[in-house]
């Protein structure tokens, strides 16, 4: 049993990832529609980074990452722009605007994305059911957000365009955080690429803070402690423990095969949607949403 369970470190970790991000997808769509997507981003990093920093030190004996080569430095820092910063961004408006359950179901497009970047810049082959199961994705998205009038006879999205917009650009971002840092991490500790990725989300958003002047928002924020305990919460479950997961994850197996167990967010979130916001799900939800996940392991055998 143990050594079945070492074998598959990697895979287990990934399917941990994936339940952390369904808890801490529902906190921080109950904090963003407090305080705004915004103020949830930036505030996390300050609950993640000082608990990365106390395992780091407990668990590596060096409590910043400044044994990581230049090489690790320069792709981490990329994949935290794209995935912590802008990717997360859009993925948590996303939250606000079309609840957490689909966007997470818009992630299922990360591993698709993921799987044809990792050809392109890692060389890690795509298998020939691959197109196949990219078209199971995008169907499956489909039956959940599109749905047909029949007095008009017209197809329509059952979801404002804008929520719409932001999750695919989050799916986006996410795929591109996921492959760099796959390329940066290498052997490296995976909590301390994690301290490195926070780091590069952190001067990102205290910039675009600066530039659209925000500033007097973050102090609002800061106010409402409810929504501080969710932005607690999430960060706890998100960019620690998910996110060091889903790194680890990476070392010990294939990037398409983490996106793939990661993906499976979509599917373990319904139960929690509905007895957790009460929220009412259509048999052909579900249906889309096993759709998506049959997609994505197909893109991965």
């Amino acid at each position: 049993m143990q050594a079945a369970v070492t074998a598959h470190l990697g895979e287990l970790a990934a399917l941990a990832a994936a339940l952390c991000w369904c808890f801490n997808s529902l906190a921080f769509e109950a904090a963003g529609k407090r305080v705004g997507s915004l103020a949830v981003n930036y505030f996390r990093i300050f609950v993640a980074f000082p608990l990365l920093t106390l395992t780091a030190w407990l668990i590596r004996g060096t409590a910043l990452p400044l044994d990581a080569p230049p090489a690790a430095w320069f792709w981490l820092t990329i994949s935290g722009l794209l995935g912590f910063g802008l990717g997360d961004i859009f993925l948590f408006q996303a939250f606000v605007e079309i609840g957490a359950r689909i966007s997470l179901l818009f992630k299922s497009m990360g591993p698709p994305i993921t799987g044809l970047l990792s050809f392109l810049i890692l060389r890690e082959k795509i298998s020939s059911v691959g197109v196949l199961g990219i078209f199971l994705v995008m169907l499956g998205i489909s039956l959940v957000i599109l749905s047909r009038n029949p007095e008009e006879r017209k197809v329509k999205l059952n979801r404002p365009l804008r929520g719409v917009l932001f999750a695919v650009l989050g799916a986006l971002g996410d795929a591109l955080g996921m492959v760099f840092s796959k390329l940066g991490m290498g052997s490296y500790d995976a909590l301390a690429a994690t301290q490195i990725r926070l780091l590069a989300a952190f001067l990102a958003f205290s910039a675009i803070i600066t530039l659209r002047k925000k500033w007097p928002a973050m102090a609002a924020a800061v106010r409402d402690p409810k929504a501080l305990r969710f932005i607690a919460l999430g960060a706890v479950l998100g960019p620690f423990l998910g996110v060091a997961a889903a790194l680890f994850a990476l070392q010990h197996t294939a990037a398409g095969i983490v996106s793939s167990l990661t993906s499976l967010s979509p599917v373990l979130i319904i139960p929690f949607a509905v007895l957790i916001l009460k929220e009412k799900v259509l048999p052909k939800e579900i249906a889309g949403a096993l759709i998506s996940i049959c997609g994505v392991l197909l893109l991965f055998l």
